[in-house]
């Protein structure tokens, strides 16, 4: 397995395209589509959202197994890497570990189908009930929609074997070339006047795109001749050692959900819907900063993985290191440019909505850059193949909730509540807890960290 910064570059330009994809999209959809039009197309992309938790974590736990598979392990555990490795790849374990996923993506997918099919539906007629738009096109804008939820979910396994693989420049064309194709035919669909329907038609060619282009990187003609030629490994084995981690994996992020949507909804119980949208457009900047700057270390995580097998922390610790000066660098760059250049540029386009106050971009910044700290390191962590935040996260989410809700009831703070909640919380444990835990395993020294800044600095 080989990663390169060529890979970095097209992670980053794939993280790009996938967060700015809808913000480049946005100004002709409100030009284009009713008021209505664009509050339901808003209750599509919550139900985009919400079915994607459907994965509950199994995604990122299959990745790292099948990267353990192409780093030579002959057995897949629920904790920890085996030991038994050799250079050749076990294809038995590896066409088990691919049947195990679409056993589970197609039970996954058609709970979802079947979810959306019913209550789904139900609450969309209740929604249109007062619609003055075009009922028949919104009804077929949402079984188009139910269609690409319920496909997207089924061949997620896709993602899991391209990264898993070592794929990721591939993995990231991809992503790019197909956002590029869902763009352009969907600003063509929108000027023709399908409104809706154009939005989530484009979504079903992007995801059709991307897994056809996937399947075809992936199994290769050698591979599927080396398939071919074994006996399946049991299914039961490899989902018994994936289970485990994915439930933690799962519930970490229903913690980040907890931390990261309770502002809005707890929020908006006592602010303005001026306040909220503020909020909501200075977290969205932060969140695509966020995303972006740590692309070197995430890049990174299937070799992290191989290194794991073969017990390499210098490589490892080298990576990290690395990853962590150019996040740091690339965000507070970012952050520098969003508190002088953002509002500007918001009067610029004549926009309505406008970010938070100068003094809460700042608090906005820290917060958001505690979570991506502390983020990429439990990622480190989680290369062991062992889930040690979980709790914590759960116990963070519900405790920033509480103490939000307790903010903005009982206190004059306002909109600071919505981001000195999670600030604190973090700050009392995940934001300090994790690094240091990275530190710990990967014996990172005082010497390690000025010696990467010396050679950062003269590269």
């Amino acid at each position: 397995m080989r990663i390169t910064k060529v890979d970095v570059v097209w992670s980053f330009f794939a993280t790009f395209f996938r967060a700015a994809s809808s913000a480049l999209l946005l100004p002709l959809i409100l030009k284009m589509l009713p008021a209505e039009e664009v509050g339901l197309w808003t209750i599509f992309m919550s139900v985009t959202f919400l079915v994607s938790l459907f994965d509950f974590g199994f995604n990122s736990s299959f990745t790292r197994n099948i990267t353990y598979i192409f780093s030579g392990v002959k057995e897949l555990k629920a904790e920890g890497v085996s030991e038994s490795v050799d250079e050749q790849i076990d294809y038995s374990l590896l066409k088990g570990a691919i049947e195990s996923m679409r056993w589970f993506y197609l039970r996954i997918s058609l709970i979802v189908l079947f979810f959306l099919a019913t209550a789904g539906t139900y609450y969309v007629s209740v929604v249109l009930q007062n619609y003055h738009g075009n009922k028949t096109y919104a009804y077929i804008a949402w079984g188009i929609l139910c269609l690409v939820n319920t496909y997207n979910l089924y061949t997620f396994y896709y993602d899991a074997l391209l990264v898993g693989k070592g794929h990721i420049r591939r993995s990231k064309q991809i992503i790019v070339f197909a956002q590029i194709v869902f763009l352009c035919f969907a600003f063509v669909l929108l000027l023709r006047g399908y409104g809706i329907v154009a939005i989530v038609s484009s979504q079903l060619i992007y995801v059709v795109i991307t897994r056809i282009l996937s399947r075809k990187v992936f199994f290769n003609k050698e591979l599927r001749t080396n398939l071919n030629n074994v006996k399946q490994h049991k299914k039961t084995e490899v989902l018994k050692a994936v289970y485990p981690n994915a439930l933690k994996l799962g519930i970490t992020a229903l913690g980040g959900i907890l931390i990261q949507r309770s502002a809005v909804f707890i929020g908006s119980l006592y602010l303005p819907l001026k306040d909220i949208a503020s909020y909501g457009l200075t977290r969205q900047i932060f969140d695509i900063l966020s995303g972006l700057a740590p692309i070197f270390v995430s890049t990174y995580f299937p070799l992290i993985s191989k290194y794991r097998v073969e017990g390499n922390i210098g490589r490892i610790k080298d990576i990290y290191l690395k990853g962590t000066i150019i996040s740091v660098l690339l965000f507070f760059a970012g952050g520098v440019v969003v508190y002088f250049f953002s509002s500007p540029a918001l009067t610029f386009i004549k926009s309505e909505t406008v970010l938070v106050p100068g003094n809460l971009i700042i608090v906005a910044m820290i917060v958001s850059f505690l979570e991506m700290n502390h983020a990429s390191a439990g990622g480190i962590l989680l290369t062991k193949n062992e889930v040690p935040f979980f709790k914590p996260s759960i116990i963070s989410g519900i405790a920033t909730a509480l103490l939000m809700y307790i903010f903005l009831g009982w206190t004059n703070l306002g909109l600071l509540s919505l981001f000195l909640a999670p600030g604190l919380v973090d700050i009392a444990y995940q934001s300090w807890k994790w690094p240091l835990e990275v530190i710990k395993d990967l014996k990172i020294s005082f010497r390690d960290i000025k010696l990467t800044l010396f050679r950062s600095i003269k590269i």
